[in-house]
């Protein structure tokens, strides 16, 4: 990966600090005039609001190493004229969902235009359903052209009136070399190998925890039903209740993991890439009973600014820019032609399996069964094990 895309700075930040980094000040020296969204924007105009405020995961957006501005955010600004008040604020689906859900169904805004969730929880249908989202404004994207075909129909979204993908990405276990001298492979030995005792996390994430154990215990995690979800809920009880699991996390496993405080981990695929860059005894790698993907999607909250929150998506559905963020972030791309784009920065990007995944790798890797989203007993006793 050439210079100008490595993540070495920011995420020696983050690893060191273990906390998420917010980049309004980096902003406004790019230029922004620091107004809030509630002072300048509107659901209905169709004016270019003076800044545009974005809630993310952490390591999600690229940054120039050279400069220690935002690459892709920077040029928003210079084509636009739109600041983006950036903040890397969502650790986990539930818990921020949980943080903006009180005042949305006050009417109140959360101010903020974009947030991105993610499609193996409930949350982004949950969101549109009970009207808490804006529709697009769809004549401003007209690079929505360029969404991959297989992302244009999700359950929750049917026809991509509410909600557009950030990326996509793969779960999968995350070893620290030094600490565990060789990749772990199986979720036998995260869940049950003594070696690793105690240095050992899964993510909070139902769908993505469940998926890798299920495979592992040879069951389906498109199609839950109740023996499935007790044998993998018993196996991670166990490992739990024996002191095997630290603990649950969201994005925050990071940190430790870099630190040498974890062994290894359920993780994001791009999370651990962009780690190696400082940190080269971290690898990252999909079970040998295989690993689950999922897309993040952008959504606009109720109150947001519609168009220009549309204008930045249609923004970043250029293939060109698509190739930026993805080389950066190392996620799969959701944008047609971005794989041609990344050749032009990098033949190596283009050819990595976790931002251009082949036919043979997505055969490895499932999507969660959506109906087990919404059984209510199924999350409640997620919330209790996760909890406990």
């Amino acid at each position: 990966m050439n210079d100008r895309y490595t993540r070495t700075e920011l995420l020696r930040r983050t690893a060191l600090g273990g906390v998420a980094i917010s980049l309004p000040g980096i902003l406004a020296a790019c230029g922004g005039d620091g107004g809030s969204a509630a002072e300048s924007t509107t659901t209905v105009a169709r004016q270019l609001a003076n800044t545009l405020r974005f809630s993310n995961w952490t390591l999600y957006i690229d940054i120039d190493p050279k400069t220690k501005k935002p690459g892709t955010l920077a040029e928003f600004k210079q084509k636009t004229g739109t600041t983006v008040d950036y903040f890397e604020d969502i650790n986990d689906n539930a818990t921020y969902f949980g943080k903006i859900q009180r005042p949305l169904s006050e009417g109140q805004s959360i101010d903020r235009d974009i947030i991105v969730l993610t499609d193996n929880s409930r949350f982004p249908g949950l969101l549109i359903d009970k009207g808490w989202a804006e529709k697009l404004d769809k004549s401003a994207i007209p690079n929505i052209k360029n969404l991959q075909d297989s992302l244009r129909h999700p359950s929750f979204d049917e026809n991509r009136e509410y909600s557009l993908p950030w990326q996509s990405g793969m779960t999968g276990i995350a070893s620290n070399l030094k600490l565990t001298g060789k990749p772990v492979m199986t979720v036998d030995d995260v869940l049950e190998n003594p070696k690793y005792k105690g240095k050992v996390t899964l993510l909070t994430e139902m769908a993505d925890t469940m998926s890798l154990v299920m495979l592992a215990n040879g069951d389906d995690p498109t199609k839950v039903d109740d023996a499935s979800f007790d044998k993998a809920y018993d196996r991670i009880k166990a490992a739990r209740n024996s002191g095997q699991i630290r603990q649950f996390t969201g994005n925050d496993y990071t940190g430790p993991l870099s630190r040498g405080d974890l062994a290894c981990c359920f993780s994001w695929s791009g999370d651990v890439v962009q780690l190696t860059q400082d940190n080269p005894n971290l690898v990252w790698n999909l079970p040998t009973t295989g690993g689950d993907i999922w897309t993040d999607n952008m959504l606009i909250p109720k109150g947001g600014d519609v168009y220009t929150a549309s204008t930045y998506m249609n923004f970043v559905y250029d293939p060109k820019i698509a190739a930026q963020i993805a080389a950066y972030v190392n996620y799969v791309s959701p944008v047609k032609g971005a794989r041609a784009a990344a050749m032009k920065i990098d033949k190596k990007i283009a050819s990595n399996q976790l931002i251009f995944p082949s036919d043979e790798t997505l055969s490895k890797v499932v999507i969660f069964d959506a109906k087990a989203l919404t059984n209510q007993d199924y999350l409640e006793r997620w919330q209790q094990l996760i909890g406990g």
